[in-house]
């Protein structure tokens, strides 16, 4: 990406920005036509869902999103030859050119972006971004990266060549590792990877050489980061900390605002649409990039429409997130929908039942609103139906009793709200909560019998 190119059409995208509600929502219902329009004449796919759904093409100019059929991930996979619209691509393609090539930002035959993400059968699902679906998606995620920043400001920041760092899982075609890499190059500054899985003592030793000023990565990684800083092993001037790839719950926020004295931005990100949102700490919730997407939610369930792939069209595709929606304010700061719901997976949901057929479930990303002083972070594992523990690590071990007491107070004032009083809970206290060395995430939720291989 040319830095002169992609600062100018950074400055177009941040334009919508100043929109009003009612424009953002003409803007949105534009681009969904068009891509409705695009999919119903360029994927075999869709024509034929959309007319067994008894949906002709004047339908596709009025017709309700909700309205059209959605489509799971296994959908998607069984039919991806006949939903792309690339001639002759094809998954079986994709796959060999995954198993074959190094892992690095090479593109498929020079022009398509795959990034893979592993489902519950073990077999990668490939989402496919051609070179301007690409590039809509690098600036979405710049401006979420630099939100809140006029474009004086950003500028500004750009000429002095900001030294970034990314920490994650950096040897698998993750969406997030080759966005930032092309998107950290798009606009000239100076980038260095850390992989999850390397030593710790290779991480100072790069740290202290190349002195970041800017911090990208997965949360449990980033508080690693501010581990090494508070203990002295590395000096940092940080002037923003840019989470993604993990939900970033509130203690984890208020930690990395008070150790790094930084901004910290927290963007919302999935392999089949890697600009979905942005969060700040005073934005009320995760602003959703209604410019970009439509997200639906349904029934407990939602459903992604990316609005600037037409290579692989996903029209209502189903995302295990679960989230709340709320409508803009008539006259609030920015014309996007906000997210004010918990943003998490299906996998990290806590299922419970009483045994008489009553069953619930509770998140763990609900304690989030009441964080407590000296909690860093935490980590649930369920025992069973009617139980489950909390491992929480702290700051300071006069912090322990203080915590144990209150978290207990509040999570018994939550199971009673959902009735779940006869659900038994446990406070543990250990020295780190790391993350999981298959994919350098933290899981929210461990079984019981992976105690000690994670936590």
């Amino acid at each position: 990406m040319n830095v002169i190119k992609t600062l100018w059409r950074l400055y177009q995208l941040k334009k919508n920005e100043k929109k009003s509600k009612s424009e953002m929502a003409r803007l949105q219902n534009q681009k969904l036509r068009r891509m409705l329009r695009y999919a119903y004449h360029h994927s075999a796919y869709y024509k034929k869902s959309f007319e067994q759904a008894g949906i002709n093409e004047t339908d596709l100019e009025t017709l309700p999103l909700s309205c059209f059929p959605s489509i799971s991930k296994e959908r998607l996979l069984a039919h991806f030859d006949e939903l792309v619209t690339v001639p002759g691509l094809t998954q079986d393609e994709i796959r060999a050119f995954d198993e074959r090539e190094a892992v690095n930002r090479k593109p498929y035959l020079g022009k398509y972006h795959v990034v893979h993400s592993s489902g519950s059968t073990g077999k990668p699902g490939y989402f496919v971004y051609d070179e301007a679906a690409w590039s809509d998606m690098l600036l979405g995620i710049i401006r979420a990266a630099l939100w809140d920043m006029s474009m004086g400001e950003i500028v500004r920041l750009l000429l002095k060549r900001p030294r970034i760092v990314y920490i994650a899982a950096t040897d698998g075609r993750y969406g997030g590792a080759m966005a930032v890499g092309d998107g950290i190059d798009g606009v000239g500054a100076r980038q260095l990877y850390l992989d999850i899985n390397a030593p710790l003592q290779e991480w100072i030793k790069k740290l202290r050489e190349f002195a970041p000023n800017i911090i990208i990565g997965y949360p449990s990684a980033i508080k690693i980061l501010g581990e090494l800083l508070s203990r002295g092993q590395v000096k940092l001037d940080v002037i923003r900390v840019i989470s993604c790839g993990e939900p970033l719950d509130g203690c984890l926020r208020n930690y990395f605002e008070k150790v790094f004295q930084a901004d910290v931005i927290n963007i919302y990100a999935a392999s089949e649409s890697l600009a979905l949102g942005v969060e700040t700490h005073i934005s009320g919730g995760m602003l959703l990039f209604d410019d970009m997407n439509v997200i639906e939610t349904e029934n407990g369930k939602m459903y992604l429409t990316s609005l600037y792939n037409f290579a692989q069209p996903l029209i209502r595709y189903e995302i295990t997130d679960h989230l709340q929606i709320e409508e803009a304010p008539e006259h609030g700061k920015y014309p996007f929908r906000i997210a004010t719901g918990l943003v998490g997976r299906d996998e990290d949901v806590l299922w419970f039942d009483d045994g008489s057929g009553h069953e619930e479930f509770l998140h763990p990303l609900a304690i989030e609103g009441f964080c407590i002083e000296g909690l860093k972070d935490y980590q649930f594992r369920q025992l069973g139906r009617d139980a489950f523990e909390m491992d929480a690590e702290i700051v300071a071990p006069e912090y322990q009793e203080p915590i144990r007491k209150e978290m207990q107070r509040q999570m018994k004032r939550i199971l009673r709200e959902k009735r779940l009083d006869y659900v038994q809970f446990y406070v543990n206290f250990v020295e780190e909560i790391r993350a999981d060395p298959k994919t350098g995430k933290k899981r929210l939720i461990i079984s019981e019998n992976e105690k000690g291989k994670i936590a």
